[in-house]
């Protein structure tokens, strides 16, 4: 599964639509490691106003390997922390998130290239 739902999430979706904080929160406490990273991310992008920041640390475990995973890999999760933040995400490889400017199209469409992922690559993730 990959978000913990209160009851009362469910409710409230059953009745219809959701609004994005609500949501928000529960990815934040349903995959912590993976909201910290991206939230980590926005904080270093808004810091040093560069075009983007991407993580470049492996996750600890697999645990949290598989909480990265799981937001990176829902269209849903990833459009609610691209509102959030105001800002694009764009995904690598099992651990190499980036949040980029909405104004950083060049960074973003360099990062999102096949070339970019091919060196990107390395024999330690090889089985990430």
């Amino acid at each position: 599964m990959s978000l913990t739902v209160s009851p009362e999430l469910l409710d409230k979706a059953k009745q219809g639509p959701i609004d994005n904080a609500d949501f928000i929160d529960c990815i934040r406490t349903s995959l912590p490691y993976a909201w910290s990273v991206v939230s980590g991310l926005a904080e270093q992008a808004t810091a040093s106003g560069a075009d983007y920041e991407a993580n470049e640390v492996p996750p600890p475990s697999e645990a949290e390997r598989g909480q990265l995973l799981r937001l990176v890999a829902s269209d849903a999760m990833r459009a609610a922390v691209e509102r959030h933040f105001g800002m694009r995400m764009a995904f690598q490889n099992c651990h190499k998130v980036a949040l980029f400017r909405n104004d950083a199209d060049a960074a973003y469409e360099e990062f999102v290239t096949p070339r970019s992922q091919l060196l990107n690559q390395s024999p330690e993730l090889v089985d990430c």
